[in-house]
């Protein structure tokens, strides 16, 4: 697993779709996840720092996992299966640890919120990932989660290697 961080949030201009991209902690490969508008609402909100009177859905979860005497002790972001990923929320109570399955999205709003670390299957990062190179990153200011629609496996490969970061809009909530 290699540990991950939200670099950016950003919508994509070929399918409208918010898309959150994740970049190695140690390295320059990212990971672009492309995620449900509601979803990326709570991870802008939550990296702008801004707060409500009252819980919303991603505060809520985070309030029951304390509630309940657990912690988060990380993410992890496992797998893609028809173009969809699958993440985990790794939750310790008690001394016992509690895998629970979850979307990459809600699992990153929760993280974020609680400080949790972020991780990604290593092989992740090589099938759908895009080299950024520091030319690039000095040009750049900055439902279910699945490959832009109506694309294959071999159709996404090639949408990503063509992708920068600078090519996502700045997503708004």
């Amino acid at each position: 697993m290699v540990e991950v961080r939200v670099q950016s949030l950003g919508l994509d201009p070929s399918s409208n779709t918010p898309v959150v991209i994740l970049r190695e902690v140690e390295g320059e490969r990212v990971l672009p996840i492309w995620i449900g508008p509601g979803e990326a609402s709570s991870i802008a909100m939550e990296l702008a720092s801004m707060k409500f009177s009252r819980p919303l859905t991603h505060d809520l979860i985070v309030s029951v996992i304390g509630g309940l005497g657990g912690t988060l002790e990380r993410v992890l972001i496992t797998r893609v299966l028809d173009n969809t990923f699958y993440a985990e929320l790794i939750v310790q109570r008690d001394g016992d640890v509690v895998s629970i399955d979850a979307r990459p999205s809600d699992s990153i709003a929760v993280a974020l919120r609680t400080e949790a670390r972020i991780f990604a299957q290593e092989d992740l990062l090589h099938k759908t990932s895009i080299e950024v190179t520091d030319e690039e990153e000095a040009a750049s200011g900055e439902g279910e989660e699945e490959s832009p629609p109506g694309m294959d496996a071999e159709e996404l490969k090639e949408h990503l290697r063509k992708l920068h970061p600078e090519d996502f809009g700045r997503f708004t909530p």
